[in-house]
């Protein structure tokens, strides 16, 4: 009987260890080969300094080091997927190939070409759940419909959830196919093959890197329910784009938050609203393009478009909204927090659609997921599922002094505010001439003015939103 062989498609998946595809690849072939496609359809859409694609490119580096030191090698290529997949699996006499689900609608229509190309090749394609632990197909509610509001969907997650779902993946890299054996099917993917540039990134990347950060937040898991909104302290997990990319298995993420309970609940609750939106943008793909609730599809928002600039800039007059957007902007990082404060401001204060938000953090974000972003901008703008209410607002100014209080984080991203005693840094604007002159920052010459006030645009936001 011939050797069974088998491809493993990997994609938000860049790690060699409790990986699903590479686990049920290797248990039923008696050799498996690793692709990843750079996929010229996303990749032509980002500009040349992206850091996501620095982030992928690096923790690719470590996996085919990975897959080296094992004795076979990474197979990369560039292009359209549903070309070089069957092409690659044709070559290598594939019986099966393997590919993680994915519930964005991009990776959906993608995968269902791909089974159906790789079916006229006699090819079966097998899709694992990897990225989360209950699909977006697998859990509703009594009668049977998708959840819609987030406290019945944790509780339903949680009565369902067995250890078996979140049990290590094991992977038998003694069945990867040897190296010579797959010699000069991968072509050149250095940075000017792929037709980007390096860049520096804040988080070390790969699956060592996540292991590391993973390793530097277990203890502090029992203080993340209390500390874990204020920007100027290290005491979030740091794990989204690790998640995001797959350089770390949500399993384990699951696994020891299941092992720490009740100190790991409020962590817990923040992995399963990350499997709610994966399930809301599965079942509701239309919240891609439009709002969640029908009652805002038509909606017209009626902020000023030299607005945005100012937002996005970090030039609005308000240092907690600054400061955040100035972080995003150098780092490809904001704090959870400040996401949900900056997408307010934008929303409730400036009355600006929440796509042009929305689309601006896709484009930022180094650790960008489509269903999170999504539906924290629409939870932002009252637009979607189990959404803040329209009538309740942020206030930017009690936000910053409750949760950066000694405006620490002010401070590291407005320079030109440093100066400023405590009881003016949240609110410059107000503070006296000779407070800005002595701390050297004079109001509309080296920090802008507020571009809006807040109790105004909130009785705006109030009366716009109510019409729905």
């Amino acid at each position: 009987m011939a050797a069974k062989m088998a491809l493993a498609w990997i994609r938000r998946d860049l790690r060699l260890s409790d990986h699903a595809v590479l686990s049920e690849a290797t248990a039923s072939a008696d050799q498996t080969a690793v692709l990843f496609v750079f996929e010229t359809n996303i990749l032509d859409s980002l500009e040349p300094d992206d850091r996501r694609v620095s982030f992928i490119r690096k923790s690719l580096v470590e996996v085919d080091e990975g897959l080296r030191r094992a004795g076979s090698r990474l197979i990369v290529r560039i292009g359209d997927p549903l070309v070089i997949v069957p092409e690659v699996a044709r070559q290598l006499g594939a019986d099966t190939v393997y590919a993680g689900r994915d519930f964005e609608p991009y990776a959906i229509e993608r995968d269902a070409d791909a089974g159906c190309l790789l079916s006229r090749d006699g090819i079966r394609f097998e899709q694992p759940l990897d990225h989360v632990i209950q699909g977006a197909d697998e859990l509703f509610n009594q009668t049977g419909e998708p959840f819609r509001v987030f406290t019945p969907y944790s509780k339903a997650w949680l009565a369902r959830y067995q250890p078996e779902m979140a049990a290590e993946r094991a992977v038998d890299l003694t069945k990867l196919v040897p190296a010579e054996q797959i010699e000069g099917l991968s072509e050149p993917w250095d940075w000017v093959d792929i037709g980007f540039v390096e860049n520096d990134l804040w988080v070390q990347p790969g699956e060592s890197g996540a292991k590391r950060q993973f390793r530097h937040f277990l203890p502090a898991i029992e203080s993340y329910a209390t500390l874990r909104d204020f920007p100027a302290l290290e005491a979030t997990s740091g794990l989204s784009v690790h998640l995001r990319f797959g350089t770390l298995s949500i399993r384990e993420c699951v696994r020891e938050a299941v092992a720490r309970l009740p100190h790991s609940q409020k962590w817990l609750s923040e992995l399963i609203w990350r499997e709610f939106y994966s399930m809301i943008l599965g079942q509701f793909p239309h919240v891609v393009e439009s709002t969640f609730q029908p009652a805002y599809r038509e909606l017209e928002w009626p902020g000023d478009p030299a607005h945005f600039d100012a937002w996005k800039e970090g030039r609005t007059g308000y240092p907690i909204v600054d400061a955040a957007m100035r972080c995003l902007n150098a780092t490809g990082w904001m704090h959870n927090r400040l996401r949900m404060v900056v997408a307010s401001f934008l929303t409730k204060d400036l009355l600006l659609d929440w796509r042009l938000g929305e689309a601006y953090f896709a484009q930022k974000l180094l650790d960008f997921e489509l269903a999170s972003n999504n539906g924290g901008w629409q939870w932002a703008a009252s637009t979607g599922v189990d959404a803040q209410p329209y009538f309740r607002i942020f206030n930017p100014l009690l936000q910053s002094k409750k949760f950066d209080p000694d405006g620490v984080f002010i401070r590291r991203w407005c320079p030109e505010l440093a100066s400023l005693k405590n009881e003016w840094i949240h609110c410059p604007s107000e503070a006296p001439m000779f407070n800005q002159m002595d701390a050297g920052c004079e109001i509309g010459v080296h920090y802008p003015a507020p571009i809006v006030r807040h109790a105004e645009q909130k009785e705006r936001a109030v009366a716009l939103l109510s019409r729905g």
